[in-house]
């Protein structure tokens, strides 16, 4: 029997596949230094977790509101409110099951068949997978290389509009290159996405997980509270990657169609992982500030471990857990001109295993260096050190 035609338009996370090879190898026997996959392995703070048990034993085991438990809503809309500088009310917020289901319910909700979205590239890559799966237009945009990291082609972007174009998505903070707007770029995006009359999804997934600088909302801009979708996840700030807990931020009309997706596919988001959320963001803070410490030790780490390379040279971003660094010169010290290949190759050496710019978008024309992306969140600095004290022998043999 025949599958749906649209499953041939159905991407995926290809960082996964990374993974899937590192684990191959490293069943062999090898020692793997994994960089690939964007987990973290710290432990999430324990009052979440007594917050979740006791949430078990109080009988939150049952379905519950669609759009999530009040008391979560509530506290959702004031944090998210606070941080940004927007007024919010619980019917601007719908739990969802982590992030992700943001991206699918934003493309659902507010884009039709043939209807043009705009999103980054370099870039997560569902983005293009749930435009192109839901039948859209999926038009890349890219970033340009500065001395302090990468900034959004604003004169491609505008180029690109076209009566057919319906949103941007916009993720500031972003992964995998660790890029940050500045205000002017924001405004930018925003003065486009106004005079256009489009909707933006913005990937705020990183929002929090900063270590120097104050984040900044596109949506707290004149004009795009109404226009904007807000991704925010639990995953970074509180280490819950695998508890799959999040939230929509939308103008209360789209909230309320987000809530009817939500009946549909999933029911509820997990009761008592809720009020494990709700401990995260009214509770002791002392967890997700040591989770922040540490990862600000391990960027520390292997950026100055990636710049201590022959050959390889990065911009050390105020945000993500993610490095982006240009390794050209390295791929042709070792005479190979294949990204992949070179991937490959280095785990083979060293055990270090990492995503490239291969694995975030089909490449544009035009690019002319190569990228590797490095994720910091899963390895401690020893690790860190270690695996990269090896990439750096294996390169300057």
């Amino acid at each position: 029997m025949a599958l749906a035609e649209r499953l041939s338009r159905l991407g995926t996370e290809t960082a996964f596949a990374v993974s899937a090879a590192a684990a191959q190898w490293g069943a062999r026997g090898h020692r793997i230094y994994p960089f690939h996959l964007g987990d973290i392995d710290l432990p999430t703070p324990a009052n979440v977790v007594e917050a979740m048990q006791r949430a078990v034993a109080d009988g939150h085991t049952g379905y519950c509101p669609g759009p999530g438990i009040g008391p979560l809503r509530e506290a959702l809309a004031d944090d998210i409110g606070a941080q940004r500088g927007m007024p919010l009310s619980p019917d601007n917020i719908t739990v969802q099951p982590g992030g992700k289901p943001v991206i699918t319910k934003f493309i659902q909700a507010l884009m039709n068949p043939g209807d043009e979205v705009l999103y980054p590239n370099p870039g997560y890559p569902i983005y293009e997978s749930q435009i192109e799966y839901f039948g859209g237009v999926a038009k890349p945009y890219c970033y340009v290389p500065t001395t302090h990291g990468f900034a959004i082609d604003l004169d491609q972007v505008a180029a690109m509009v076209t009566p057919r174009t319906r949103a941007i998505i916009y993720n500031d903070l972003q992964n995998p290159i660790g890029a940050e707007s500045t205000d002017a770029e924001r405004e930018a995006v925003a003065e486009l996405a106004r005079r256009h009359d489009l909707w933006v999804l913005s990937d705020e997934a990183y929002f929090e997980m900063r270590y120097s600088g104050t984040s900044r909302s596109i949506a707290a801009l004149d004009g795009m509270a109404e226009r904007t979708v807000i991704l925010y996840t639990f995953s970074k700030k509180f280490a819950m990657t695998g508890w799959r807990l999040g939230c929509a931020v939308a103008p209360r009309e789209v909230s309320a169609v987000f809530g009817t997706l939500n009946t549909n596919n999933e029911s509820c988001t997990t009761h008592f992982v809720q009020w494990a959320g709700v401990e995260g963001i009214r509770g002791d803070q002392s967890g997700p500030r040591a989770i922040r410490r540490e990862l600000q030790a391990r960027r520390d780490a292997c950026a100055a471990a990636l710049n201590d390379m022959a050959g390889v040279s990065v911009a050390v971003p105020n945000a993500t857990f993610y490095l982006f660094p240009d390794v050209t010169d390295a791929m042709a010290r070792k005479a190979i001109g294949d990204l992949s290949t070179f991937a490959q190759e280095a785990l083979h050496a060293t055990g270090v295993s990492f995503c490239t710019r291969l694995h975030f978008g089909r490449p544009q024309p035009g690019e002319d260096r190569f990228y590797a992306r490095f994720a910091y969140s899963g390895l401690p600095v020893h690790a860190i050190e270690e695996g990269l004290g090896l990439l750096k022998e294996w390169i300057e043999a």
